[in-house]
């Protein structure tokens, strides 16, 4: 009896994980909910919702623009610290009051978390976004059990409380992994600028004729393989950035200028011309920018070794 409950453990495992035929059974969901048109329209509803608060200044820093990288990870690690460790105290002779401490601690710590979580989501592509939407909603489920938890402990149902909690860490379990499909599968919250200084050869490098550029807006040239936006101002002279958004990847030499700074045609990012600091988010991490010259009516660039640095 033991070894047949052993073998349908072992098999389900298996199937959940992937093999060298193809994904198991949760990267297959996973493809499924990025495939789902129909939470497109929920979706909008819910980012049209976060873009409305009037947030001012408070949306970047909740996209973490001045951590240099998004700042809801960070935020989560006092709900779910705080859940594991109940759960483990749970179990753990003369832990349970403790335990229910640890619950309303989680509770207090997944608001915030929310939020700064709610605000990068709405200004994801629609893949990234649906795959979030079930991520949103495995924790909202967490946050019911462990309120539920909070509320059977204070009424003395301690058993019970342990119970929901326990469903809670596995509803807390699943969030973290449709959390991580979208952090390290789809690349949301990845800085995407990042591989261009790596791929820039050292050196000055021609990418064509100063007088085929035009005044005030940007255009795409190309080092090897990697994408420039290339402004030339009024003067003559002319500045240079990765055109892959740190944010999410988009093209920069579709944007336009606005007061020394190119903002993304995409989500709205703005960067400084002059050194490629991210001066508005959503984008948490700068551009990689470019030392400009003219020679003989041909623009060189070379990559700047200094990472720009906010003033």
């Amino acid at each position: 009896m033991k070894r047949g409950k052993a073998t349908a453990v072992t098999e389900l495992l298996r199937r959940a994980l992937p093999d060298p035929e193809g994904p198991g059974r949760v990267l297959a969901l996973m493809d499924r909910v990025e495939r789902a048109e129909a939470l497109d329209a929920p979706a909008e509803l819910l980012r049209r919702a976060v873009r409305a608060v009037p947030l001012g200044g408070y949306r970047d820093a909740l996209h973490g623009r001045w951590l240099g990288h998004p700042l809801h990870p960070v935020m989560v690690e006092l709900p779910v610290g705080a859940w594991t460790s109940a759960a483990l105290l749970d179990w753990t002779p003369g832990g349970r009051r403790t335990a229910g401490l640890l619950v309303a601690a989680g509770l207090c710590g997944a608001a915030p978390a929310a939020v700064a979580g709610l605000v990068d989501w709405a200004e994801l592509e629609p893949e990234q976004a649906r795959v979030g939407l079930l991520h949103a909603t495995l924790n909202c489920a967490a946050v019911g059990w462990y309120a539920a938890s909070l509320a059977a402990r204070l009424s003395g149902h301690r058993l019970r409380g342990r119970a929901y909690a326990l469903a809670g860490l596995c509803s807390v379990g699943a969030a973290a992994a449709a959390g991580g499909h979208m952090a390290y599968r789809q690349a949301s919250g990845a800085n995407h600028a990042e591989a261009a200084a790596r791929r820039v050869p050292p050196g000055w490098h021609t990418v064509g004729p100063v007088d085929a550029l035009p005044h005030g807006r940007p255009v795409r040239r190309t080092v090897g393989d990697v994408a420039l936006a290339v402004v030339r101002d009024a003067d003559g002279s002319c500045t240079a950035l990765a055109d892959l958004c740190s944010h999410d990847g988009g093209p920069l030499s579709e944007g336009r200028v606005e007061d020394g700074c190119l903002r993304c045609p995409w989500h709205g990012s703005a960067f400084r011309l002059a050194d490629g600091w991210n001066a508005a988010g959503p984008a948490t991490a700068p551009q990689p920018a470019f030392d400009t010259r003219i020679r003989d009516g041909e623009l060189h660039v070379r990559l700047r070794a200094a990472a720009p640095a906010a003033r």
